[in-house]
Formats: C-alpha cells, sequence, structure tokens
C-alpha cells in the first residue's frame, strides 16, 4: 500500500502530551521538543499488506470466539463503521483489532486486579479487515465502566479500544470508542485532555437503529479517520 498525498497532523486537535490532571501524563511525557519532519519518507509512506492474513471464522465475533460452552454475560451490541483517509475515501484491506473490558468493566489480563469477576466465556479481543468500502464490524458486549487510580474516584467510562494499521505507517492509529449519552465521558480525566468538543465527538460511537438486529442487539456507528485535519482524536501515550 502506499499514500499518494501526505497531511502533517494538527497537533492542536491533539491535547498536550503533558497534562497533570491525567496523572500517568507526567512520567511519560517527553522531556524535550518534539522535532517535526516536514518531508515523509518512503516508510513512512508505505505500509503492510494484509490481503493474504489469515483470519479465523470468529475473529470479529466476540460473542463466539472465546466460547467455553456459554454465551458472555452482558448487552449484547454490534460495533461498526468506516475506515476513511483525510479526503474521505474509504481505506480497504487494514487491520482493525480491537480489545475491551467485559460487562463488569475486568479486562482479561493478569495485571488488572478489579474486583469484578472474568467471564468465562468472553476473552475481550477481537480483529478483522476493512472491506473494499472501509467498512468494518465487531459483535460483542457493552464493556462495563471501571475506577482506575488518578483521583479518588477515578472512573473510565465504558469503552473499546481500537488500533488501526491504516494505508501506511504514517497513519497508524491507536483510539478509544466511548457510547453515546454515557455521563461519565465529560468526567473522564482522560477525555477532559482534549480542549476541542469536536475532537471528542469523534471518539463517541453513535447509536445506529439501522444496524441494529431486531431482538438481538444494538448497534453503535464509530467511523475512523486515519489522517489529516479530520483525523479521530490519537489516544494519548504520552
Amino acid at each position: 500500500m502506499s499514500g499518494n498525498r501526505f497531511v502533517a497532523r494538527d497537533r492542536n486537535w491533539h491535547p498536550a502530551a503533558l497534562t497533570p490532571d491525567y496523572k500517568t501524563s507526567v512520567p511519560r511525557s517527553p522531556r524535550q521538543a518534539m522535532v517535526s519532519l516536514q518531508q515523509p519518507t518512503s516508510s513512512e509512506l508505505l505500509g503492510p499488506d494484509f490481503r493474504e492474513l489469515k483470519m479465523g471464522p470468529h475473529d470479529n465475533d466476540l460473542l463466539l470466539n472465546f466460547n467455553h460452552g456459554g454465551s458472555p454475560v452482558g448487552e449484547r451490541i454490534i460495533m461498526c463503521g468506516r475506515v476513511l483517509d483525510q479526503f474521505g475515501k474509504p481505506v480497504a484491506g487494514t487491520l482493525v483489532e480491537m480489545w475491551q473490558a467485559n460487562a463488569g468493566g475486568r479486562y482479561r489480563h493478569k495485571n488488572d486486579s478489579y474486583v469484578a469477576p472474568l467471564d468465562p466465556n468472553f476473552g475481550g479481543v477481537g480483529r478483522c479487515i476493512t472491506d473494499e468500502d472501509g467498512r468494518y464490524v465487531f459483535r460483542t458486549i457493552k464493556p462495563g465502566p471501571y475506577p482506575w487510580r488518578n483521583g479518588p474516584n477515578d472512573w473510565r467510562p465504558s469503552h473499546i479500544h481500537v488500533s488501526v494499521m491504516g494505508p501506511s505507517i504514517s497513519t497508524r492509529l491507536i483510539t478509544q470508542m466511548y457510547f453515546e449519552g454515557d455521563p461519565l465521558i465529560p468526567k473522564c480525566p482522560i477525555v477532559k485532555t482534549i480542549a476541542d468538543e469536536e475532537a471528542v465527538q469523534t471518539l463517541i460511537g453513535k447509536l445506529d437503529m439501522a444496524m441494529s438486529n431486531p431482538m438481538d442487539c444494538l448497534a453503535y456507528r464509530f467511523d475512523i479517520v486515519v489522517r489529516g485535519g479530520l483525523q479521530t482524536y490519537f489516544e494519548n501515550l504520552g
């Protein structure tokens, strides 16, 4: 894959690396000024080709891909949308990966010690390849909120982490999808690092009744822009 045009990232769209109210950004933030590369190299404009990647039959179905004799506990949902470039062109054949907590707000990870129980039938990870129109879809359960050691009573809103490889290395994106109407979104210290409300809205999956399965599960639409002025907010990794 290759990029035809390159648009520099608008860093005013993203929060500062050092945001003290988001406490883990303090030790992780750069100690020196960032250097902007004006002319991208070929290594930035080229990317991996996923057309030969072997996918399992349930890689994008988290209701089935960790099944141990039962269904996961929680509200069944569909997460769907399109991956687009900065000019509105669909990004076909790119890898979309996602990971999340279970309905109780606990991740299947050895370092997660939250008191909510693990779900024996839910692994919390999935992946898929976008089609020719840049579309992706996952079937999963709605993750629960959970407390985190940032402040005395800080909670993360329900969210799903997403990684998109994009058409080139320069368009790699890691972000999160929140859920429309969640009252914890404006209270989250991570979300509050984003000054532009329009940027916050790029992180929120919207209820999509047209994509919902009647008598089964609701759907949330989350379109992802991988580069340029309309780019989906990039998760602050320090």
